[in-house]
Formats: structure tokens, C-alpha cells, sequence
């Protein structure tokens, strides 16, 4: 069909810019990680029970899945030089979905424990030997916390690289700005206070 024009646009995808951003949020994922161990917040990885999670280990393994996300989709933007919000929030979520490969590949080496514990749903349970036909109660708790709180993890970490490219598009953080944008200054509608 010559001449069809679909009305769509494309945004063209920084890989760069988005490989820096995948690597800065595994960074400060894991010095956020290191730090959440030295100041003895690691019992998340042993928990049985989310009851027995303390206060410290929740900030740190929460705030280090978020903020470690906001700081990969920030430079992915910022590196790309985006200025619209848009493709800064495209340009982070897909840098959140190259992280999701590489933590698997952590987790698949035994290094994702560095992480805090609320990714070890990702290092899987690798069995020797035969395979055991029953898993007792706590075994089981244990497996389906650590997976609910790797997927806790993984989607509060989408949410802040979505944040973190919203953040560097330098556009204001507001659902309704996209409509008023493209008019003058004269011509947006006046807010009544």
C-alpha cells in the first residue's frame, strides 16, 4: 500500500542510554543491599513469616528495590537526553526489563543474596539427587514468601524506574499535563483556587 500513512509515531529507543541505566540500578541495588547486611538488616532472607520481619530490613529491602529503579530510569533517560515524558518513562521501564535478565542471572549464581532478600524468590531452588516427592510446612511458607516478596520487589522496581524517567523528562509529575502541553500559555485553562 504506497502511501498509507498509519498516524502513528515512533520513539526511537536509546540502547545505550538504556544499558547504563539497566547497570547504575543493579549498583546501587546492590551497594543498597551490602548496606541493608552491615547494618544487620538481612533477615528478610530467612524469614519464614513476613510477622517476623523487622522495620529495618522492610526500609531497606522496599527502598532499595524502589530507589535503586528510580536511579536505573533516570539515567536512562537523562542519558538518552529525553525531554518529554513519554519515551522517559518508556526509556525506563525498558531498563527495568533488562535488569530482570540480569537478576535471574544472579540469582542463577548464588550472587543475588547480596542483594537483600526480598529477590531470593529469583535464585530458584536447586535440588541434587533425587527430588523429594513432600516438602514440609515451613519449607513451603518459606518458598511462597520469598516468591511473593521477589515479585513485590520486581514491581515496586518497575514503578520507580517509571518514576525515575518521569523525573528526568523535566516535565511536571501530573496525570492531566500532557493535555495542556502542546497550548500556549494564554490558552490553558485558568485554575480556580
Amino acid at each position: 500500500m504506497e502511501g498509507y500513512d498509519s498516524g502513528a509515531r515512533q520513539w526511537p529507543v536509546a540502547w545505550s542510554a538504556i544499558w547504563v541505566g539497566a547497570l547504575a540500578a543493579v549498583a546501587l541495588g546492590l551497594i543498597i543491599g551490602l548496606l541493608g547486611f552491615a547494618v544487620g538488616a538481612h533477615e528478610v532472607a530467612k524469614a519464614v513469616s513476613f510477622k517476623n520481619i523487622r522495620l529495618t530490613s522492610l526500609i531497606f529491602s522496599v527502598g532499595g528495590a524502589f530507589f535503586a529503579f528510580v536511579l536505573g530510569g533516570w539515567v536512562a533517560a537523562r542519558i538518552a537526553g529525553i525531554e518529554r515524558s513519554e519515551p522517559a518513562i518508556l526509556h525506563g521501564a525498558i531498563a527495568w526489563l533488562l535488569t530482570v535478565p540480569m537478576m535471574l542471572l544472579l540469582g542463577a549464581l548464588g550472587a543475588v543474596r547480596y542483594f537483600g532478600g526480598w529477590y531470593g524468590g529469583l535464585a530458584g531452588n536447586l535440588v541434587l539427587g533425587p527430588t523429594p516427592t513432600t516438602v514440609d510446612q515451613a519449607t513451603a511458607a518459606a518458598m511462597r514468601n520469598s516468591a511473593f516478596a521477589t515479585l513485590v520487589a520486581l514491581l515496586i522496581g518497575l514503578v520507580g524506574s517509571v518514576i525515575g524517567g518521569w523525573m528526568a523528562s523535566g516535565e511536571p509529575m501530573s496525570l492531566t499535563y500532557y493535555r495542556w502541553r502542546e497550548l500556549r500559555h494564554e490558552e490553558r485553562p485558568r485554575r480556580v483556587a
